[in-house]
């Protein structure tokens, strides 16, 4: 059985640091890549960074980079998100999902979790 959990979602103030962590168990965590999105209230599901099984090859999108950095831990099955300089504009629910390819859009991805609120307060 294939299952993705994110943890370490939250309510905190621009400027702020939150650690986002993705546990894959079954074979999951045998996907080429590994990658976080995000979807806002009444958006649509966009991009935030991938990284590669190895931990060799990671992209951000252009609104995260410099602030967000994405590391894996293969022998504990863990994927995580560290997210520093916070804005409001952060704000989303933020997903993790495994992929066979470096692609940016979520159609590629085939494994979803449930989803964790972030919340950045002004």
């Amino acid at each position: 059985q294939v299952q993705l959990v994110e943890s370490g979602g939250g309510l905190v103030q621009a400027g702020d640091s939150l650690r986002l962590s993705c546990a894959a168990s079954g074979r999951s965590f045998n996907s080429n890549y590994i990658a976080w999105f995000r979807q806002a209230t009444g958006k649509e599901r966009e991009f935030v960074a991938y990284i590669r099984r190895s931990g060799d090859s990671t992209y951000y999108a252009n609104s995260v980079e410099g602030r967000f950095t994405i590391s894996r831990d293969n022998a504990k099955n863990t994927v995580d998100l560290q997210m520093n300089s916070l804005k409001p504009e952060d704000t989303a629910v933020y997903y993790c999902a495994t992929g066979n390819s470096a692609y940016t859009s979520p159609l590629w991805y085939h494994n979803w979790g449930q989803g964790t609120q972030v919340t950045v307060s002004s």
